[in-house]
C-alpha cells in the first residue's frame, strides 16, 4: 500500500500593526473631541445671535468669528471621524477618505503660502488685512462676536487702535465725529479698548474713549496711537521664528497622518489577500 506523504503548507501572514493603528485612532480621537467643542461654541454662538432664523442679519460671513467655527469644527470634525473610525475598524474606505481630506488641506496650505510668498511685495497680503479690519470697524456695534473679537485685538494682542491709527474710527456711525449730531455720547472718541491700561486698575473704565479725537482734547490722550495694522507686522516679524515652527509642525504632522492612513490600508489590503 503506497504511502501518502502529507506537506503541510506553511502561508505568510501578514499582521496590521497595533502600534500604527491605534496612534492614528487615538490622534484622530483627540482632533474629533476639540472639533466637536469647537462646533458646538460656534453653533451656540450662532443661537445667541438668532443667526439660523435671521440671516439676513448677517453682513460679512467670512468675518463672523461664530461662522468661522463653525466651518472649522465642522472640518475638523469630519477628518477626525474618518480617521479614528477608519483606524478601529480597519475601513479601508474612511482611511482613504482621511488621506483625502489631509492632502486637500496639505495641498491649500502650501498654495496659500506660496500665493503669500509671490505676493508680499504687491501688498496683496495688507490689503486683505486691511478690508477685513475695515469691516470689524464698520459693523462694530452690530455683531457682538466681531465686537468682542476687535477689543480682543486692539487692547491684549496688539495694543493697538483701529488701522493706521484712531482716526479709522470714523468709519463707524457711533464713534464718526459728525454723529454729535445724532446725540451719540461715543462721537469723536474710540472703544474702550483703544485705552491704555493703567498698571493699578483693577475694573475697567469703559468710557475711557469718549471725546478724544475732539480738538479740543489734551494731547495726551492716554490712548494707542499705533494702527493695528503695522502692530500686526510689527508682532509677526517678532515672533517669525515661533510662527514659521507652528506652521511647518502642522505640515508635518498632517504628512505623517497621510502616511500612516496609507501604511495602514496597505497592510489592511496585504491581509485580505492573504485570506483569498
Amino acid at each position: 500500500m503506497p504511502t501518502v506523504r502529507k506537506y503541510r503548507r506553511e502561508t505568510e501572514t501578514t499582521e496590521i500593526s497595533c502600534c500604527l493603528k491605534f496612534m492614528l485612532f487615538t490622534a484622530n480621537v483627540l482632533i474629533w473631541m476639540i472639533a466637536v467643542l469647537v462646533l458646538a461654541v460656534g453653533i451656540w454662538s450662532w443661537s445667541e445671535k438668532d443667526m439660523f432664523r435671521n440671516i439676513t442679519k448677517l453682513n460679512f460671513i467670512a468675518l463672523d468669528p461664530a461662522f468661522v467655527l463653525i466651518l472649522l469644527g465642522a472640518i475638523t470634525f469630519l477628518i477626525g471621524f474618518t480617521g479614528s473610525v477608519g483606524a478601529l475598524r480597519e475601513n479601508t474606505c474612511l482611511l482613504g477618505t482621511y488621506a483625502i481630506f489631509l492632502s486637500v488641506l496639505l495641498l491649500a496650505e502650501i498654495g496659500f503660502c506660496a500665493l503669500a510668498f509671490v505676493l508680499k511685495d504687491k501688498g496683496w497680503i495688507k490689503d486683505q488685512a486691511t478690508e477685513g479690519l475695515r469691516a470689524f470697524i464698520k459693523h462694530y456695534r452690530e455683531d457682538p462676536d466681531q465686537q468682542n473679537l476687535i477689543d480682543w485685538i486692539q487692547e491684549d494682542w496688539l495694543q493697538c487702535c483701529g488701522i493706521d491709527g484712531p482716526k479709522d474710527w470714523d468709519n463707524n456711525n457711533y464713534f464718526n465725529c459728525s454723529s454729535v449730531e445724532k446725540g451719540s455720547r461715543e462721537a469723536c472718541g474710540v472703544p474702550f479698548s483703544c485705552c491704555r491700561r493703567h498698571p493699578q486698575e483693577l475694573i475697567k473704565n469703559k468710557q475711557c474713549g469718549y471725546d478724544v479725537r475732539k480738538e479740543d482734547h489734551p494731547v495726551d490722550r492716554n490712548i494707542h496711537e499705533r494702527g493695528c495694522l503695522r502692530a500686526g507686522e510689527d508682532w509677526l516679524e517678532a515672533h517669525l521664528i515661533s510662527v514659521a515652527g507652528t506652521c511647518i509642525s502642522m505640515l508635518i504632522m498632517q504628512i505623517l497622518g497621510i502616511c500612516f492612513a496609507q501604511n495602514l490600508r496597505a497592510d489592511i489590503y496585504a491581509q485580505k489577500s492573504k485570506w483569498h
